[in-house]
């Protein structure tokens, strides 16, 4: 077990110093945001500039792959997006669905590859 998760103190760091911090904002901005109008202009605005951020950074991951990713042929990496993509469009726009089989195709035909 010690191979799989590694060095635990490491664990241990990273939840305390990432994970929990994180949550009290997340829990205090549900507290406070919990009577905001969701289709307010302004809302609608950060949606659209928080999807178009998201958009770029996928798009950076996608053309200039860091680390392991960069040994996935570029291919693979575009087919794996459409793939994610036609299922999220298919499978009632399900997010979770549309990453998963882009993630099974791209793992899977990276070792299909070798």
């Amino acid at each position: 077990m010690q191979t799989f998760i590694g060095n635990w103190h490491a664990l241990v760091i990273l939840v305390l110093a990432g994970f929990l911090p994180n949550e009290v904002w997340r829990m205090l901005g549900l507290w406070l945001g919990g009577g905001i109008d969701e289709e307010a202009d302004v809302l609608v605005w950060v949606r659209a500039v928080a999807t178009a951020i998201l958009a770029g950074v996928i798009a950076q991951i996608l053309v200039f792959p860091p680390g392991a990713l960069a040994t996935v042929p570029a291919p693979l990496r575009y087919g794996s997006v459409l793939f994610g993509l036609l299922v999220f469009l298919g499978v009632k726009r399900s997010i979770f669905a549309g990453v998963l089989c882009g993630e099974l195709m791209m793992v899977g035909g990276k070792y299909w590859l070798g």
